[in-house]
């Protein structure tokens, strides 16, 4: 990263949702809490950023917050061997869990908040220029630094990721009434909306005083009416979690060692 001072941009992840798709998986569990592998994709997520230089995190919580909080609390008692001398009231950790070198900002917006009002419940936190953004149920082999230069050197209010995605039927190759091949979930033409996104702070000004406002709605609708919202192509490996299918190929994928996310940028 070129400049030393934008380690410090924030990075506010929505993890509030219900997850209602998922059924019985997430009735007593938040959805960010599901388990990739031996770590809830939240972390996947975090560490994506984190390898990259974004180490300041500000989680907007809503449904089942308390657990995401103790996760993190707990993760020494959880992964490291312990020393306790009771006649002292002492405790100490003997290693086993990694050292995590992130500043993470723990924010009730609320369990049945919309994704735009979580946003400007956390704007207290938010003291840069620029902030950056996504959901807690996405990952992607994405550079986030090139996301954040090509963000900066348009000067315009927000940038968003643009992801082609699978089409989630088989598409029939044909020539007339003739089938002449049978291509598997193909790749759709159009972008959509891959989740990494970077805003001026001033973005914040848009998000009206509502919990019902939704983020992909009024916000960014009117930041692309005035042309202030521009698209970076994502190109590589990008997957979100937003049914238990997704969940399962996710952690299929995990298990294999073949998880494009995890490595390097």
């Amino acid at each position: 990263m070129n400049d030393p001072a934008e380690q410090d941009i924030p990075v506010v992840i929505l993890c509030g949702g219900e997850g209602t798709r998922f059924g019985q998986a997430t009735q007593g569990l938040p959805k960010p809490l599901l388990e990739i592998g031996a770590e809830p994709i939240l972390v996947h997520i975090m560490r994506l950023y984190a390898q990259q230089g974004f180490r300041r995190f500000i989680l907007c919580l809503g449904y089942r917050g308390t657990m995401i909080k103790e996760y993190f609390l707990d993760r020494d008692i959880r992964e490291s061997d312990l020393r306790l001398d009771l006649s002292a009231g002492k405790r100490e950790y003997l290693g086993g869990a990694d050292r995590l070198d992130w500043d993470i900002t723990f924010a009730e917006t609320g369990p049945k908040t919309q994704t735009g009002a979580r946003v400007r419940r956390v704007k207290q936190y938010i003291d840069t220029p620029r902030f950056m953004l996504t959901y807690g149920d996405g990952v992607a082999d994405i550079d986030l630094r090139a996301l954040l230069m090509f963000h900066m050197a348009h000067g315009k209010i927000g940038t968003i990721s643009g992801v082609q995605a699978t089409s989630q039927f088989g598409e029939l190759a044909i020539d007339g009434d003739t089938v002449l091949d049978f291509v598997e979930k193909p790749k759709v033409q159009a972008l959509i909306n891959g989740g990494f996104f970077v805003f001026e702070r001033r973005f914040l000004d848009y998000i009206p005083d509502d919990p019902e406002c939704i983020l992909e709605r009024e916000p960014l609708e009117r930041l692309a009416a005035e042309r202030e919202l521009r698209v970076r192509r994502h190109s590589g490996y990008w997957q979100c979690m937003d049914t238990f299918k997704d969940y399962l190929l996710l952690n299929e994928i995990f298990a294999n060692g073949d998880a494009p996310w995890t490595r390097p940028q």
